[in-house]
């Protein structure tokens, strides 16, 4: 059964919830008998056809013996639940932002995505990968989970009836050179082999164009059939999800203009080809 709620923040709760339950080694009706509630009622909550208040989670949290930063986190996510809208101030922590986008890759439909300098996480090769988060402010802990979890996610891409992803590249993202040459070298091979995936397409977008609305920043759209489409945009500081209509409705246009302007997906193999050597 489809998640029926809506916004970006119920989902990514009802991911996050499902994922903690599972990772303490609890089963759906033993966490259930544990916080005196019916096992169809959390199933409800942990697919988003009903939102948990805040004080259920507080009860699951302390059934689960989760840590004070863990439970800080959720509470976080649980009071902002219901918002149109979802801020995530602390990117670097993977619950709940990073739970959310799992759970928006897992179940979308089509994926659009601009990045203007970096190559987009789910493109990323592993070293390429590592050299990113390793130059950010994560610690060496905080990165190798980042990376495992950045690396399982694109099974998106290859699973049985894949997700459809159309991604936009900014030429800067090909050509400055992250992580060393053999780095970037691999990581070119590793976007020509997933632009020839029949689910994907890959465009360059060239620089030196001039004033396009890329510049603002990267964005990733998320549609679900029949759920209301979610935008990403991420900050170093902070992590924003939306679905209102009309911001979306922006959104869509500046990915139809991107498109407009970006190279072929014959050119952009060719110019993959070409920094690759």
């Amino acid at each position: 059964m489809k998640p029926t709620s809506a916004s970006p923040g119920a989902r990514a709760l009802a991911a996050s919830l499902r994922e903690l339950r599972m990772t303490r080694g609890k089963g759906l009706r033993e966490l259930a008998r544990m916080v005196r509630i019916l096992p169809q009622l959390l199933s409800a909550w942990e697919k988003g056809q009903r939102v948990a208040s805040p004080e259920d989670v507080a009860r699951l949290l302390g059934a689960l013996q989760v840590d004070d930063a863990t439970y800080d986190r959720m509470m976080r996510l649980a009071r902002r639940a219901k918002d149109d809208n979802w801020l995530d101030s602390n990117p670097s922590d993977l619950p709940p932002a990073l739970s959310g986008i799992v759970e928006y890759e897992r179940t979308a439909t089509h994926i659009t995505m601009w990045s203007l300098a970096i190559v987009p996480g789910l493109l990323q090769s592993a070293d390429y990968a590592r050299a990113v988060l390793n130059g950010g402010q994560l610690s060496l802990a905080q990165a190798d989970i980042h990376l495992v979890t950045r690396l399982a996610r694109q099974r998106i891409l290859t699973k049985p009836d894949p997700v459809k992803l159309t991604a936009i590249v900014g030429e800067a993202a090909i050509r400055d050179e992250i992580g060393g040459e053999d780095v970037m070298s691999d990581q070119m091979d590793h976007l020509l082999g997933i632009a020839d995936f029949t689910n994907v397409t890959l465009r360059v977008l060239p620089a030196k164009i001039g004033y396009h609305p890329g510049l603002y920043g990267p964005f990733v759209l998320y549609e679900f059939g029949d759920l209301p489409t979610i935008v990403h945009l991420e900050h170093s500081e902070a992590t924003a999800f939306l679905h209102e209509v009309d911001v979306v409705g922006k959104y869509r246009k500046q990915a139809k203009l991107l498109e407009g302007k970006a190279m072929t997906e014959d050119a952009t193999r060719a110019l993959l080809r070409e920094v690759a050597r």
